[in-house]
């Protein structure tokens, strides 16, 4: 049996054994019932960036209640244990979103509908290809017999109780999720490390001066963009000397720490002195000729003010500001920009620029 790129048999069942996680699972039978006043109790928890991505219409919808009615299995739904402080015993959705949420659109009380973000009319079924006689139903419009037919079918949920090992919960969200639907790393991040840090960045993040300085496509508007921008801010701010080369993986890292030591009033106080600066620089935003913020260039100009003002807290506002868009800059910022030296570079080089005022 061959083995791949020159590597032995020996050497990649080691990488295998160092590489898997031991993740504890338990499955369960759960009745339609029993998951919908799961719901309603907030004992199943769909995190908000799940929320903004429910996505199936109406026919869509209808036919997997269609399915239930007719008892076809479905596929099983995972779920991951929450055991942070005030939410014991609760699971939160990995995947299968779009089916949690159907159910609970057709069936579920108002307080279940609320829990997950749901609003307006309930789900009235449509393009039903066998029981054409409750095409236009309401769940409630159903006799009681047929409700208790619906609510009394098994569905099968795979639960994951390691969540111990944060680093696990981030290889879950990412690799389990695969029900159609394709979350941002940040939105994974938002899944994984819920708590006052998070909530700390979809707070600064909608700041009317944030908006100003960062301009983002509007497919970017509502996907965790924005939230990560902030979360690059307090990263390399904090931490940029320390920085590799890979993106994703120093700011999953930065996240974990955060979450244990939010901080908010002492990051908080920093973000606001730093964007109320730059506001008054570029009043238009940071751009580019296209008219968005790049994001190696926000990093180097937004970190670097942060670090002139620490120095110089009665920072002025340069009078030119041609350097933004200088060679010198810009060697910082293209190519290959995520390498150390090209990250201290723009950051340092724009630090400096900002105190030369």
């Amino acid at each position: 049996m061959g083995t791949g790129l020159g590597a032995t048999a020996a050497q990649q069942r080691k990488e295998l054994n160092d590489s898997r996680h031991e993740v504890d699972f338990d499955t369960y039978d759960v009745t339609v019932d029993e998951l919908l006043r799961r719901v309603e109790r907030g004992r199943i928890d769909v995190a908000p960036a799940y929320q903004r991505k429910f996505r199936w219409d109406e026919a869509r919808q209808s036919a997997l209640v269609e399915s239930i009615f007719l008892g076809i299995p479905v596929p099983p739904l995972f779920m991951a244990t929450n055991a942070e402080a005030g939410h014991a015993n609760s699971w939160e959705v990995v995947d299968g979103l779009q089916r949690v949420t159907t159910l609970v659109n057709f069936a579920g009380s108002e307080i279940a509908k609320r829990k997950i973000g749901l609003l307006g009319q309930a789900l009235r079924l449509t393009g039903l290809e066998k029981l054409k006689s409750f095409e236009g139903a309401y769940f409630e419009s159903l006799p009681g017999d047929l409700q208790s037919l619906f609510e009394d079918r098994p569905l099968k949920i795979v639960v994951l109780n390691d969540k111990s090992n944060v680093r696990v919960r981030f290889d879950l969200f990412e690799r389990i999720n695969t029900g159609g639907i394709k979350l941002t790393h940040q939105e994974v991040r938002e899944c994984v490390s819920r708590g006052p840090f998070i909530d700390l960045l979809g707070e600064l993040a909608s700041r009317d001066y944030f908006k100003a300085v960062v301009r983002l496509s509007e497919s970017n508007q509502n996907d965790g963009t924005r939230e990560e921008f902030v979360l690059r801010f307090f990263a390399y701010l904090e931490n940029y000397q320390n920085f590799e080369h890979a993106v994703k993986e120093f700011l999953d890292e930065f996240t974990i720490v955060a979450t244990e030591k939010p901080n908010a009033l002492r990051r908080t106080k920093i973000f606001d002195r730093t964007f109320r600066f730059l506001e008054e620089c570029f009043p238009g935003g940071i751009r580019s000729r296209k008219g968005l913020t790049p994001v190696n260039l926000f990093e180097g100009v937004a970190v670097g003010a942060a670090l002139a003002l620490q120095q110089k807290p009665k920072l002025a506002v340069p009078a030119d500001f041609d350097w933004i868009n200088g060679p010198d800059l810009r060697a910082y910022t293209s190519g290959a920009t995520n390498t150390r030296n090209r990250v201290r570079g723009r950051i340092e080089y724009c630090r400096d620029k900002f105190l030369e005022s």
